[in-house]
């Protein structure tokens, strides 16, 4: 087996209709787990301190520190299927996961980390779905197919992984590549370094300042999401705030690329990068040419982008590299 017939097998099929109930009742749940961490830690630029990171068995809040000294962090082990609790100064908790509604996963969930010692007030409305119930009232979301969940898990790592090298060939401001549980995509976000005008809001579901502090600067953004009922297919996306004029007639490869007028961004469906010939080339393709567009279009300082970072090779910095044009 060739080097691109070996990485094609590690991108699953991810078909979003026959899981959709699966899909909208775990991102409820990583809802419940992120507003943990939202509400124990300290607010960070562009609500950073939000969002959970995939790791090694599934999605994790990385360390969250309750008090002086103790220190917990919570994880959704998709190989083995718990939820797990782990804490600096006690033993490991959790419970399996396994079809159960919301309201018993929020009440499971908020038992184990009192247990534990933690006491952690979230406001239990989700954000950014449609006809919101709240946690402890939500019977209806009950789904979990752990071989779907399995696979979206996969599907992330490889997506992780790419928008890592991706996040590499950057030297100006960027975020991490992180997991936002409102809105249920991997995001990964990079900065001109200039103030934005005042984002509008009404976004549904979010707070208009929470929106307008996570668009204070201009950014050029990308990601993916495995679907809605809105947009039943999992896709990559780009985007830019504000959006500059011609972008959405900008030449973006690869040519199963296409602009969304309704949503205002640039999609590149998941199938298509699954079944290139080389998915990972085909993504960072789509990732180069929506951010460039976006950056010469909005006539970014120019010396921000460099070549991708190589295992333990330190990068070479240029004077003129931090010019401006």
């Amino acid at each position: 087996m060739d080097r691109i017939a070996e990485e094609r097998q590690f991108w699953p099929v991810l078909d979003y209709p026959p899981w959709r109930d699966t899909a909208q009742t775990l991102q409820l749940w990583t809802q419940i787990v992120g507003k943990v961490r939202l509400a124990l830690s300290p607010w960070l630029n562009h609500g950073w301190h939000v969002p959970l990171y995939v790791n090694a068995r599934g999605l994790g809040t990385s360390a969250i520190h309750v008090a002086k000294g103790r220190v917990i962090e919570i994880d959704f082990d998709f190989v083995d299927h718990r939820l797990v609790i782990r804490s600096s100064d006690g033993p490991e908790r959790g419970f399996a996961l396994a079809p159960m509604s919301v309201a018993a996963f929020h009440r499971r969930t908020m038992g184990e980390l009192d247990a534990a010692g933690v006491r952690a007030r979230i406001n239990p409305m989700p954000n950014e779905v449609p006809a919101p119930i709240v946690f402890p009232d939500d019977v209806q979301h009950a789904a979990y197919d752990a071989g779907a969940v399995h696979r979206f898990w996969r599907a992330l790592t490889q997506s992780d992984r790419v928008l890592r090298v991706f996040r590499s060939g950057f030297v100006g401001k960027a975020s991490p590549v992180h997991f936002f549980w409102g809105s249920f995509d991997l995001a990964v976000t990079r900065f001109s370094g200039r103030a934005a005008p005042p984002h509008p809001g009404g976004v549904p579901g979010l707070p208009d300042a929470v929106t307008r502090e996570a668009y204070s600067h201009e950014v050029s953004s990308a990601g993916f999401w495995p679907g809605s009922d809105a947009y039943p297919a999992a896709t990559f996306y780009a985007y830019a705030y504000p959006s500059p004029e011609g972008f959405a007639a900008a030449s973006i490869e690869p040519a199963a690329a296409h602009w969304s007028a309704p949503l205002g961004e640039w999609l590149l469906p998941y199938e298509a990068v699954r079944t290139a010939r080389d998915p990972d080339a085909a993504l960072l393709s789509f990732l180069r040419t929506t951010h460039r567009a976006a950056a010469d279009l909005a006539d970014w300082p120019r010396g921000l982008e460099c070549e991708f970072g190589e295992p333990g090779k330190p990068r070479q910095v240029e004077r003129e590299q931090f010019g401006r044009r």
